[in-house]
């Protein structure tokens, strides 16, 4: 195989929030990068991450295959980071979850190109309720059908300066007089650091990973959803109330809030919304699964020791407190 700095990686997805720091991982390593998004001229921001012309942005559209074919061309490795948590407009879970990753794999495959890695999620599932989660496991199939070596990273929630977990939540304790707990707040998360599923997504292009295998990706402890909102609230300095809310009564909420947000044509800020489809993801754990932990599907299995969250959040959460980063106790 040819050294990093002879091949060139198209990364779909590029300049999201997982997307940064994969381009930040493949770009130390020697890698080309070619940035594949709707918006290339807002992905400037990612050209310092590496060297003069190391780093490049184009345009592509999940839904446009021409567009697509065109990010692939000339490819050693494909990395599709795309992916949505709520729909709006005609970004649909099924266009871009399951036709476009089925999409960017035949493009792909057209190419030639065998290291293909797959950005998926735990959860993902052809029988699941969720249509988020049935569009996932649907991208999932259509790209390990098209690329039998192709490698599928399933994370938890993953955290990081720009998530949209922790902040959310932080950002929502601010301004609201209590939290809810969504079904009592039970349900089990695995929070993983976005440095290292970026790091597993490049071992993947390193070919350093089993081909044809779906991997899940957790961080080292597992939390509730009432004992990560209790985290937020402690480690942002708020006294907020965490208030149960039955899954019937939350998906009558998620409703109204659905419907306030097309009627604010999408002025409702997003530490309000709540979608039916994510009460139907809350009833579910999402954690490593134990067959995962048993074959060495996960982080520890590819010799990546995860970070905790309780380590890293507080590093980006200061500013939700009353007086920023110098709202701490003094001797």
């Amino acid at each position: 195989m040819n050294s990093p700095t002879n091949q060139l990686v198209t990364v779909f997805g590029g300049s999201g929030f997982i997307g940064r720091h994969v381009v930040r991982a493949l770009a130390k390593r020697g890698y080309r990068v070619r940035v594949a998004c709707r918006r290339p001229d807002l992905a400037f921001f990612l050209q310092p991450l590496g060297n003069v012309g190391q780093i490049h942005a184009v345009q592509a559209n999940l839904r446009y295959p021409d567009s697509i074919a065109a990010a692939v061309q000339g490819a050693d490795a494909v990395v599709n980071l795309v992916g949505i948590l709520t729909e709006g407009g005609k970004q649909r879970f099924d266009a871009v979850q399951a036709e476009g990753a089925a999409a960017v794999a035949r493009a792909a495959k057209a190419e030639g190109i065998t290291r293909f890695v797959q950005m998926s999620a735990i959860g993902a599932d052809a029988a699941s309720d969720s249509v988020y989660a049935k569009t996932k496991a649907a991208g999932e199939q259509a790209v390990l059908d098209t690329i039998p070596s192709a490698i599928v990273l399933r994370p938890s929630i993953v955290f990081g300066p720009e998530d949209s977990f922790f902040n959310r939540f932080a950002a929502l304790a601010r301004i609201a007089p209590a939290l809810p707990l969504v079904g009592g707040g039970e349900t089990q998360f695995q929070p993983v650091f976005v440095g290292d599923v970026a790091e597993a997504v490049a071992r993947g292009v390193d070919g350093a990973l089993k081909g044809g295998t779906i991997y899940e990706l957790g961080g080292p402890q597992v939390a509730t959803f009432r004992q990560l909102l209790a985290f937020v609230c402690e480690t942002t300095g708020r006294k907020r109330p965490l208030v149960p809310l039955p899954f019937g009564v939350a998906r009558i909420q998620a409703g109204v809030m659905e419907a306030l947000k097309y009627a604010s044509f999408g002025l409702l800020p997003e530490e309000f919304l709540l979608t039916r489809d994510q009460v139907t993801l809350l009833e579910k754990n999402n954690v490593v699964s134990e067959s995962a932990q048993k074959e060495g599907r996960t982080l520890e299995g590819m010799g990546i020791t995860p970070d905790t969250y309780e380590t890293i959040v507080p590093t980006y959460l200061y500013r939700f407190r009353k007086t920023g980063q110098f709202d701490t106790a003094r001797a």
